[in-house]
């Protein structure tokens, strides 16, 4: 399976953004790829005040635009994350589409980013956002993967979750900032993908100094046995990369770490 991760500028105008991303899906689908993830919050400046400005219900018109891109491209589309409104809650919420633009899933970030980092960043998401309380996975011909967003990435409880459910790669949407990427975003990344030896793909907005958060920037695929397959800088581009969702049971029968887990003495309850 050819994968492609866009690593865009995000701009002030929602609509902007999503011509960008629909375009950059059909450069990605003419070089082979036939699964796309998007950045967190590609559609909207990553600003606690913005998101419930930018907010829209499932099936508004940035869902109907992106359904709409992967059943033209004939791809999968993990749509990145964007602010999703429902009632009175908006939520961070990543739509994945199969390639006849049909929703196979959707997922709302579970652990909000609330920081408050001395000498660094103040964050919190909370302030206008909802945390979901669902997990998602989904199937496609080469394997079942699952979805997570940024900050989820820390809570190592998630990730295991999602591969007990059956995930063989997990689709990550996030844009860590200049404080925790530098410390953080390849060890996570690394730590998620060895602890359950699944394929972890991080897809970071691109960076850029003029706007009022600076996005880390640096999407990256690595494999179940800890490697980075491939990875961007800041820059905008595309990332693409071949992986084969098998590896995942050859690692697990080289070194069995799942089936050597004492659930006698612990456990992890699903959700």
């Amino acid at each position: 399976m050819k994968i492609a991760l866009i690593q865009m500028k995000v701009q002030k105008e929602n609509d902007v953004n999503l011509e960008t991303a629909c375009r950059q899906v059909t450069a990605a689908a003419k070089a082979g790829a036939e699964l796309v993830l998007l950045p967190e919050m590609f559609c909207c400046p990553y600003e606690t005040a913005n998101f419930p400005i930018y907010a829209q219900p499932q099936g508004g018109a940035n869902w109907s635009a992106l359904s709409a891109c992967a059943r033209e491209n004939q791809v999968y589309l993990v749509a990145g994350s964007m602010p999703e409104r429902e009632g009175n809650a908006v939520y961070n919420t990543c739509y994945a589409f199969d390639r006849r633009g049909k929703q196979l899933a959707k997922y709302r970030k579970m652990h909000l980013f609330d920081i408050d980092i001395k000498g660094g960043q103040r964050f919190f998401e909370s302030e206008t956002l909802t945390a979901g309380d669902e997990l998602a996975v989904f199937d496609t011909e080469f394997g079942r993967m699952g979805l997570m967003i940024c900050f989820d990435i820390r809570f190592p409880e998630l990730a295991r979750l999602l591969a007990l459910r059956g995930a063989k790669a997990i689709l990550v949407p996030a844009a860590f900032n200049m404080t925790t990427g530098p410390a953080h975003w390849e060890l996570h990344f690394r730590s998620r993908a060895v602890d359950n030896q699944v394929f972890l793909m991080g897809c970071s907005p691109a960076r850029d100094r003029n706007a009022s958060y600076h996005a880390y920037g640096h999407s990256l695929v690595v494999s179940p046995w800890g490697k980075i397959l491939a990875k961007l800088e800041e820059q905008e581009g595309i990332l693409y990369c071949d992986v084969d969702l098998q590896e995942t049971e050859a690692v697990r029968e080289q070194l069995p770490l799942l089936k050597a887990r004492r659930t006698d003495v612990y456990s992890i309850g699903l959700v």
